[in-house]
């Protein structure tokens, strides 16, 4: 086994190289800003959302977030400045630590109105900002400015605006100059601290200040002051402006009434191209946006999938929403795009299968494609190579039509070798493998080969979101305020017991509120909610900062031009789920992802639906119902889609370092723990099946998507030569920085896919039976899940004490 390590290091070595060149040409330099908001009573978030979109046109990038825990030594590195507006009481001592040190090592600090009684418990911070906030009267007031020749204030006229009138205490006169009085009292101010500034300002109660032209230029000057002198010479981006054209567009206001409608909208935003459209997003400063692919090369994409080549296939749409036609006229497609020379962009198309109308969602299985295309679930496949399907087989129908955008969706393999899915409320009627099957919105699971399906939980709406993590917890969104739920106990276990019955999956975030940062949202319903929650997908590779493994979940808001950041935490036998921050957020009106997920170089790739109209139903006033359920409207957009990846700029490889300790679990014997550095991707070989024992070592890789697929083709080839290749994997003891042995979970699958622990291979039952034991709980879950039920395993759970186990879940 050593030969392949070796050779794949140097494969990895070479692929490095390809990566450098593959970096598509850097964006222009902007100031990046994270801005710490809360939910108190200034509303940081609609404050943001008056700042953003202006100061992207300025060259300032700034990033929204309500989460303290943002303020660590390796997040704040990619920053060129923080931005506080809020009244959070405590700062801990690793945040205070990191902000401090992050001001004194040349960066920069810019404290706006309420930061001056932020972070109460803290001397440090109110000396660095200069002063603490004492009381307050309102009125309108006009400052004087004292120091009109300082970088801040060049130029600038004094503000007249309401506001409160803040008195300060505990001042801090140490490198501080004054730069503005509202009468005698300071009130805005710079300090140097170490190598780094700060600039304050007690302006900015509410948007009667933040809407005045004078305040959005003192912000942008004191936040480049403070970030430095590079960022007041830095020039400003060059950005278009929106333009416009008349339309009728349904305009929806907050209220209690469901739907109801405000004056028409009597003009709208008119499209931007990729290029232009990029300027207009903001994610975290250690990201880039990047262009995958864009019309007029792609159709207008509604999902994505992976092959074992690293290809994306897209499931295209032009039938959507209206105009479902019959089997073989439609006019959507499943397309491959290919990024054939290295450079991060795709370059080659093929149409793979066309004629179809409104495919909804697509896996790899069985050498070919299962598509869902209501009402039918459809295997195609290429059998003479040439990329296009020359296999269309209906697997089953019974999908509901009424409501196009209630269908089936987000097919994805799981680690038990059953292809998962959700569906909405026009649900499922018809029969599978002999048996006849009736439901509605949740999620389900089916065979690959079609032949049996079962159906595993309701969801209280809309179902749009699907995501499984590295140990097989199942997640899934919805629509109408409920962005995150936990599949804890499938349907199946309830419903064995007399008297019980199946629960509607109940939400587990914290908060169904969404954090657009455009003012410039349209929602029927749940207004500044989560109302068509898009996708669920979890970050499960390590290309992404440490922070994100197995933990950080994508759910997508179109209406808010946002793709939201969930963090998942263990509670108890089930999770949790807290909104951090959004990982993109759009100010272009046509911005409207609709699903991120992790691409096989790690990073995670976004697909921009890019439509002004995303409103389905109800049918607004003035207009009509359509087929499908949607209203009818000649500004639903059938020419745009862009598919983005989201890099970051410290792991774009895909290039990852796994610790390990002992014996590998490889073949690799290691006398103390050693790095062994893994491939962005296995070689072809192995994934065409022609190394099935290098199929096996790709069970450990680091990103999912290529272990997901290993496991699949080795359980489809169906051989059981690499059987002590497998026991061996099973029995690594190895436990990595968050608890995992991925390798050793996949193998416990792959043997229960090809049958040997079914018992006729005695090594391999005792290996998965050992499992029970190992150190990783995540293990020791799927060990009991993947041992066949008999009295023998219920007395190996039992003997192992997995009843009283640490681990709840």
């Amino acid at each position: 086994m050593r030969w392949h390590v070796e050779r794949w290091v140097g494969l990895a070595a070479v692929l490095l190289t390809l990566a450098a060149a593959m970096a598509a040409s850097p964006s222009p330099r902007y100031v990046n800003v994270l801005f710490l908001g809360d939910q108190a009573g200034h509303q940081p978030l609609l404050r943001a959302q008056q700042l953003v979109p202006e100061m992207l046109r300025r060259g300032v990038r700034i990033h929204y977030t309500e989460d303290p825990g943002d303020l660590s030594t390796d997040n704040l590195r990619r920053y060129d400045c923080v931005m506080i507006y809020a009244n959070i009481d405590e700062i801990t001592p690793a945040q205070e630590k990191a902000l401090l040190e992050f001001v004194e090592s040349g960066k920069g600090l810019a404290a706006i109105h309420c930061a001056s009684y932020c972070f109460r418990n803290s001397e440090k911070y109110v000396k660095l900002v200069g002063a603490q906030f004492k009381s307050h009267g309102a009125e309108v007031f006009r400052t004087r400015i004292v120091q009109p020749d300082h970088p801040v204030m060049r130029g600038l006229e004094a503000i007249e605006s309401w506001d409160e009138t803040y008195v300060h205490h505990l001042h801090n006169d140490e490198g501080r100059t004054i730069l503005s009085y509202r009468e005698d009292e300071p009130w805005t101010w710079v300090r140097e601290q170490g190598k780094g500034r700060v600039f304050y300002t007690a302006w900015g109660h509410d948007h009667r200040t933040w809407s005045h032209p004078g305040f959005a230029d003192l912000v942008e000057r004191g936040v480049r002051w403070a970030s430095g002198d590079w960022a007041l010479a830095l020039d400003r981006p060059e950005v278009g402006d929106f333009t416009y054209s008349p339309a009728k567009i349904p305009n929806y206001i907050p209220s209690e009434k469901w739907g109801e409608q405000g004056e028409l909208i009597s003009v709208m935003q008119n499209p931007l191209s990729p290029q232009e459209s990029m300027k207009h997003m903001v994610h975290p400063a250690q990201f880039e946006m990047r262009l995958f692919a864009a019309e007029p090369d792609i159709g207008k994409p509604i999902a994505m999938a992976w092959d074992e080549r690293g290809r994306l296939w897209l499931a295209e749409t032009v039938d959507y929403p209206n105009e479902l036609q019959p089997p073989g006229q439609g006019r959507d497609r499943i397309r491959i795009c290919e990024d054939t020379d290295g450079d991060g962009v795709a370059d080659r198309f093929t149409v793979f299968a066309e004629g179809l109308s409104i495919p909804t969602s697509l896996v790899f299985a069985r050498g070919g494609v299962i598509v869902t295309q209501p009402p039918d679930t459809l295997f195609l496949k290429d059998t003479d190579g040439d990329d296009v399907a020359d296999v269309r087989e209906v697997l089953f129908s019974g999908w509901g039509t009424w409501d196009t955008h209630a269908g089936p969706s987000n097919l994805r393999y799981g680690l038990d070798n059953h292809i998962y899915g959700t569906v909405g409320y026009s649900g499922f009627e018809g029969e599978v493998g002999g048996r006849k099957m009736s439901f509605r919105q949740g999620i389900f699971r089916m065979t690959p080969d079609g032949g049996a399906m079962e159906f595993l939980a309701s969801t209280s709406n809309n179902t749009w979101g699907l995501g499984i993590s590295e140990d097989g917890h199942v997640f899934a969104s919805t629509a109408n305020g409920n962005p995150s739920v936990y599949l804890a106990m499938a349907n199946r276990y309830s419903e064995r017991v007399g008297g019980w019955s199946p629960r509607v999956l109940e939400m587990i975030s914290d908060s169904s509120r969404m954090m657009p940062l455009s003012p410039k949202v349209r929602q029927v319903d749940w207004h500044g909610r989560y109302t068509a929650g898009a996708g669920h997908a979890l970050y499960t590779a390590r290309t992404y900062p440490a922070a994100y493994w197995n933990r950080a979940a994508f759910v997508a808001e179109p209406t808010g031009h946002v793709v939201g950041m969930f963090a998942l935490e263990p509670a108890g036998a089930g999770f949790r789920s807290r909104q951090r921050s959004n990982l993109l957020a759009g100010v272009d009106e046509w911005i409207a992802p609709i699903v991120a997920e992790v691409g096989p170089d790690g990073q995670v790739w976004v697909i921009d639906w890019y439509n002004y109209i995303v409103q389905h139903n109800p049918v607004p006033e003035g207009f009509v119902v359509g087929r499908g359920n949607a209203y009818e409207t000649d500004v639903r957009d059938k020419r745009h889609g862009r598919v983005y990846r989201l890099v970051n700029k410290d792991g774009e490889s895909g290039d990852t370092v796994l610790k390990t300790s002992g014996r590998s679990g490889l073949g690799l014997t290691v006398g103390r723990p050693a790095d062994v550095r893994v491939r962005p991707r296995p070689d072809l070989r192995e994934l065409r099946g022609e190394d099935p024992r290098g199929l096996v070592l790709a069970l450990s890789h680091s990103n999912m998507l290529w272990r997901g697929h290993a496991q699949r083709l080795l359980v489809e080839r169906g051989g059981r030569d690499v059987s002590s290749q497998l026991i061996e994997l099973a029995r690594d003891q190895a436990v990595d920085e968050v608890g995992l042995n991925v390798g050793a979970i996949h193998a416990l699958w792959t043997m229960r896919g090809l049958g040997l622990l079914d018992g006729d291979n005695p090594e391999a039952f005792a290996a998965a039976r050992d499992a029970l034991r190992h150190p990783s709980p995540a293990v020791r879950r799927n060990a009991a899940l993947a041992l066949p039920p008999g009295d023998i395993t219920r007395s190996a759970i039992l003997n192992a004490g997995l009843l009283g186990d640490g681990d709840a879940q």
